[in-house]
């Protein structure tokens, strides 16, 4: 056996590719090594800027993915191993996941559109999807609200951020719309005071804006009143209830009448 052919084959291959392995070696130490450096400060400009905590996570995370992807394929093709064929398998299964992933990249692309553009935070009161309620938590696919029952609904960011979403919290306060009605033998301008004053005596009505009572309807059987106090977002309910009843209680007690549904029967 020609022993002496051999070694010479094997120092020349040593030769010829120890310089690509070790380039390549360096390639993938270097470069996961600025992929970390890079996630940190991509990190720190997320923080800065205020994107979600979540987000932050998500974003960095597949940021890290990416970039050590990029390095491994760059060290591979170094040692000269044929990535373009690797590149397209990538690619082909990079398409099946997202077209079998297409309702989750939705939920994924409405929670990072909330998380950036903040149409509210948690602990909002919001109304979307036909849903109303305070907002509890948000996740990166679904956002978490707590009905007035006390209810846990969960929402899927990709219908929530396509779709309408009321405030009630964004603005600090918050108008509850109130009708009444009375008689039309009453007097109008005492039904006004009495509804004037039972909103005024409220203690979670605010006085600016200031509120409003206005005939709003010449009804068939009654005069009815727009009555508009305002108050916190918080405090809605407890307006809307105890306002309710106290003007139930201020009527009867002023002597005027609230109409109800009469049925005449007509007998031949």
């Amino acid at each position: 056996m020609d022993y002496q052919k051999y070694t010479d084959l094997a120092l020349g291959f040593i030769g010829k590719y120890a310089v690509n392995v070790v380039v390549a070696i360096l390639i993938l130490i270097i470069g996961l090594w600025l992929s970390k450096k890079l996630i940190k400060i991509s990190r720190k400009l997320m923080a800065k800027q205020g994107v979600d905590e979540t987000l932050q996570r998500f974003l960095g995370d597949l940021l890290g993915w990416t970039l050590k992807i990029l390095v491994f394929i760059t060290a591979i093709s170094q040692v000269g191993v044929e990535t373009t064929s690797f590149i397209a398998i990538l690619g082909a299964a990079g398409l099946a996941v997202g077209l079998a992933l297409q309702g989750s990249l939705a939920n994924f692309a409405g929670g990072a559109l909330i998380m950036i553009f903040k149409p509210f935070k948690v602990g909002d009161l919001i109304e979307a999807q036909g849903e109303i309620g305070v907002v509890k938590e948000i996740q990166i696919f679904v956002t978490k609200i707590i009905s007035p029952g006390n209810k846990l609904v969960i929402i899927p960011n990709g219908t929530l951020s396509n779709g309408n979403i009321k405030n009630y919290t964004e603005e600090g306060k918050l108008r509850v719309d109130l009708t009444f009605g009375i008689g039309y033998g009453e007097d109008i301008k005492q039904a006004k005071e009495v509804f004037m004053n039972v909103i005024k005596s409220n203690p979670n009505v605010l006085n600016e804006p200031a509120p409003s009572v206005n005939v709003s309807e010449l009804a068939d059987s009654s005069v009815n009143f727009a009555v508009r106090p305002w108050t916190t977002p918080d405090k809605y309910w407890d307006v809307y209830f105890s306002v309710t009843e106290e003007v139930k209680l201020a009527l009867d007690k002023a002597g005027i009448e609230i109409p109800y549904p009469h049925h005449v029967e007509i007998r031949k």
